[in-house]
């Protein structure tokens, strides 16, 4: 690997991007609060191209795969070679596996990787990668969602941007992140902005009431209400307030009654 454009500073965050397509992120990590993070030297993320780590004139990074079957695997040499390269870095880098089988990818996980400083994503392609990589140079293995992907990048971008924004500076009001849905393990509740009229449509009154406790509550019991219609496995999770119980409660027997009404 090119020695340069290794240093960063040490407040910042690095996102090393194991890919054989490395173009693929030169548009997405330029936008937005990635971007704008990245300017300000918040984070630092880095595509980094498997080919270089090749050793035959085509840079061959998959074969067939033993026992016979469809589709190609990844090859362990290049990968393993890779990792070895950034981890000469910093040997305390995470190394994290983009993968249908892995630890489905939460609020709670992104947390807890917010917590590290350096995180280095493989992006997987064709039928997978070899095990061997898995068993020596993986840490972690992490899958966005119960579907199938061509490949590992989409996935990485997910990560980055959810890790991203938990990190101190990156967004501009620290409180955007903390009222996110998920973050105390609830939806989020309806957002409202100008005009206050729209299409027979009006905000409601209790969020121009400039009263912000009866405001808080209002958001509080339209979390739980959109929580239990939508994703009721989410309260199972969630530490509830009495008054939150009684509220769900009430939602619950209104329902009854509609029903048998």
């Amino acid at each position: 690997m090119n020695p340069t454009n290794l240093s960063r500073p040490q407040t910042a965050f690095v996102f090393d991007i194991i890919t054989i397509f490395p173009g693929y992120f030169s548009s997405a990590l330029k936008e937005g609060v990635l971007g704008k993070a990245a300017q300000a030297g918040l984070v630092k993320i880095r595509p980094v191209n498997l080919r270089d780590f090749t050793t035959d004139r085509h840079r061959t990074t998959d074969d067939r795969p033993y026992g016979g079957g469809a589709g190609m695997v990844m090859t362990p040499e290049p990968l393993v070679k890779a990792v070895s390269a950034l981890k000469e870095e910093n040997s305390k880098a995470r190394v994290v596996l983009l993968s249908p089988r892995g630890k489905v990818f939460t609020h709670e996980l992104a947390v807890k990787l917010s917590r590290l400083h350096h995180l280095i994503l493989i992006c997987g392609r064709y039928e997978g990668v070899d095990e061997r990589v898995v068993e020596k140079v993986v840490d972690q293995e992490i899958s966005i969602g119960d579907y199938v992907l061509s490949g590992g990048e989409p996935a990485a971008l997910v990560v980055i941007d959810a890790v991203s924004r938990l990190l101190p500076g990156v967004l501009g009001c620290r409180e955007s992140a903390d009222s996110d849905s998920f973050s105390d393990g609830l939806l989020e509740h309806p957002h409202y902005t100008r005009p206050r009229e729209f299409m027979g449509l009006s905000v409601p009154e209790v969020l121009l009431s400039g009263d912000h406790k009866r405001i808080a509550a209002w958001r509080r019991r339209q979390s739980l209400r959109l929580t239990l219609e939508r994703r009721p496995d989410l309260l199972e999770k969630v530490d509830l307030q009495e008054e939150d119980r009684r509220f769900l409660k009430e939602i619950k027997n209104d329902a009854k009654a509609g029903r048998s009404g």
